[in-house]
């Protein structure tokens, strides 16, 4: 997956020809400063890499049209270190295609009481001259996050990150390819959606390919390939005897490993970044892919069941923000409640596919019967999942535009063990309460697939869902029923008039 170091963000200065050579020597050793101190600020997970002060029109329309050119840029830190006249931005902002930060801050933290004088004041200026940027770019109506504070603090460099991290994802996106094996699962609603709009929106392309195709990949496998990652299996998970060499059920084991090494090699192969499948769509699978399905999510490829193409789009961006992060995030389900209503709870899961990255422990790897898709007993890895802070994010297709959902939720460890469930799960109380949330989420049109992180928050995908230009509705500690569906009818109505 895609080392976050070898991305950049361009740190943009601007100033004017105004100040006078000597000046803008100290304008552009700031800025460099500046740059080079959050690069080098071990929160920042990307490059800042410093560009030339910008003093002109001419200045600032050839910077940002090389930032979109570039092939590792992921977006635009500006700051206006002096005052910067910001119809000068226009033609540049006008052909901007890359995500904007605007870093409200200056070289000094401190006023220099007993030194202070006109010099100072006019050298640093971004206390009016970000004001004026500020202007301007909500004139045009362009998207950006703005960051408020001095450069060094930790604070201010730890939004820079979140944001970097968003852009990162949308970079990712950019050209991406999903590969959907089969169509989606009959009749089902949310999971489907216009993969035309899609693509405009964000960037990626969703296109169906034949079964047939990846089980011709499949049967070309050899059997010593098949036998070696049997064997990687048998060293990485718990396996009882039964399904070792020699057991009853190995032959099950080495279906699925060449399961593995046929998808594995259809994704590379067509420099996929993520799938879907379809237990309704399995013609000459031996079973439907389990544990191939959580190694491969482990590994960062995008996954989503039954055709659900936008989740295992969001999954994989989800990977990308979260790299170098505590915890992973993954395809999930609400499956099940717990509806004590002194310890309400949702379990999570699904058939087989949850990430191999979420477990807690050493994963068990079985083989137990299906009841769905009249295919061999599959096998997976069963493993429980560690509790803490996480979230459920959803992007549904709404008709007239996407949106996003984010639940907060607290995972917490099972307080009992499942010796009968044959799948991996975990279990979360949704913020506020049980009631609260699963109510919102419901209101705001939420899907019953997810994208379960442990590592993004809030912020993360706030940032995204703007450089995306999607509607996000959060649903947490605060959320309050009625005012959370007046945000749901006013956001309507603000969609309807911008579509106009």
């Amino acid at each position: 997956m895609t080392n976050l170091k070898e991305l950049e963000l361009w740190f943009v200065t601007g100033s004017q020809n105004l100040y006078g050579e000597e000046t803008l020597k100290q304008v552009s050793k700031h800025a460099q400063l500046v740059a080079d101190g959050i690069n080098n600020s071990s929160k920042i997970s990307v490059s800042v890499v410093f560009k030339p002060i910008v003093k002109s029109s001419e200045e600032i329309f050839e910077t940002l049209q090389q930032a979109n050119a570039a092939k590792n840029c992921i977006g635009i830190i500006t700051w206006m270190h002096t005052f910067s006249p910001a119809k000068m931005w226009i033609r540049g902002l006008n052909v901007l295609q890359k995500p904007l930060l605007h870093l409200h801050t200056q070289f000094n933290r401190d006023l220099p009481w007993d030194t202070i004088d006109m010099d100072f004041m006019n050298l640093n200026q971004s206390a009016h001259g970000d004001r004026e940027f500020g202007f301007m770019v909500t004139r045009m109506r362009k998207n950006r996050k703005v960051v408020v504070g001095h450069w060094q603090d930790e604070e201010v460099l730890g939004e820079i990150d979140v944001w970097a991290r968003a852009a990162a994802g949308w970079h990712d996106w950019q050209g991406a390819k999903f590969a959907r094996f089969g169509d989606n699962m009959r009749f089902v609603a949310v999971t489907d959606g216009d993969k035309v709009e899609a693509e405009t929106q964000f960037g990626f392309s969703v296109n169906t390919y034949a079964v047939g195709d990846l089980v011709a990949v499949i049967n070309n496998i050899s059997d010593a390939a098949v036998a070696e990652l049997a064997q990687v299996y048998e060293r990485t998970y718990e396996m009882e005897a039964s399904l070792k060499p020699g057991g009853e059920k190995h032959q099950s084991v080495l279906e699925a490993a060449k399961i593995e090494l046929g998808l594995r090699k259809f994704l590379e192969d067509g420099n996929f970044k993520g799938f879907s499948d379809t237990f309704e769509d399995l013609h000459g699978l031996i079973q439907l892919p389990g544990i191939a399905v959580q190694r491969l999510m482990a590994d960062g490829y995008g996954f989503a069941g039954e055709g659900d193409w936008k989740t295992a789009a969001l999954v994989r961006a989800s990977k990308v923000m979260g790299l170098g992060l505590n915890g992973t995030s993954a395809f999930m389900e609400d499956y099940t409640y717990h509806f004590d209503p002194a310890n309400a709870m949702v379990l999570g899961s699904h058939m087989l596919e949850v990430d191999a990255a979420l477990a807690n422990a050493k994963p068990k790897l079985e083989v137990h019967p299906l009841g769905i898709g009249g295919k061999a007993d599959p096998a997976r890895l069963v493993f429980n999942v560690d509790g803490g802070n996480a979230l459920n994010a959803s992007l549904v297709d709404m008709g007239n535009r996407f949106r996003l959902i984010v639940n907060e939720v607290e995972a917490v460890a099972a307080p009992h063990d499942l010796p009968k469930l044959p799948v991996a799960r975990v279990l979360w109380k949704p913020l506020p309460d049980m009631k609260t949330g699963c109510a919102a989420w419901i209101y705001a049109g939420g899907a019953h697939h997810t994208v379960y992180s442990q590592c993004l928050t809030k912020e993360h995908l706030t940032d995204f869902a703007n450089i995306a230009g999607i509607e996000c509705v959060n649903i947490g500690s605060d959320t309050k029923l009625d005012h959370f569906r007046n945000q749901l009818h006013w956001n309507e109505a603000f969609y309807q008039l911008q579509s106009k």
